[in-house]
């Protein structure tokens, strides 16, 4: 069973920041509870397919733009944090933010995405 910091490393890595859509959908299923619910500023994804798609949409929004981790992760019982950035490989970032999960049963069951002020 993963920890609840190598669930939050995976989101960002093997979810968020890879552009193969077959090493995606397994990533999921293995970081994911199957109703999984997302929630950033723009609503709310249910479930590995609708999650899936949202990966999707923001790295074909970005292209050329890596996720990278912006700190440690951050873990209290069954809560993890991770601060990241979005931005050229190799450049300053464009966009900063905060995933915050909820493991339940050695996957996330709610992930939280929070935009920092530029």
């Amino acid at each position: 069973m993963a920890t609840a910091a190598e669930l939050m490393r995976a989101n960002l890595l093997d979810v968020f920041n890879e552009r193969d859509d077959e090493r995606r959908a397994k990533a999921i299923a293995a970081t994911y509870a199957a109703g999984v619910e997302f929630a950033d500023p723009e609503g709310i994804a249910t479930g590995h397919e609708e999650l899936n798609a949202k990966a999707k949409g923001l790295l074909e929004q970005s292209p050329g733009f890596v996720f990278a981790p912006a700190g440690p992760v951050l873990v209290n019982h069954d809560l993890g944090h991770l601060a990241w950035e979005l931005g050229p490989e190799g450049g300053p970032p464009v966009v900063r933010g905060i995933d915050v999960a909820l493991v339940e049963d050695g996957l996330i069951a709610k992930l939280y995405t929070m935009l920092l002020p530029a």
